[in-house]
């Protein structure tokens, strides 16, 4: 089971490193592709939100097999 919640923790941070990694690259000079993005971000701030939660419930019940 620990090795589990181990493994579900790297996938989230691992999303959210990404979704972070997309916000530092900025916005496209395109007016058209900046649109698009802004609208992604809408959906990216959520599934990161989402996933820190998780990460926060997973170390939860780590700690709490320790």
């Amino acid at each position: 089971m620990k090795e589990d919640l181990i493994k579900k923790r790297k996938e989230l941070m691992d999303r959210v490193d990404a979704i972070r990694a997309d916000y530092r690259q900025g916005l496209d000079a395109d007016s058209e592709e900046r649109a698009i993005q802004l609208e992604n971000y809408d959906t990216l701030n959520e599934i990161e939100r989402v996933s820190l939660e998780e990460i926060a419930k997973i170390d939860q019940q780590l700690k709490a097999l320790s």
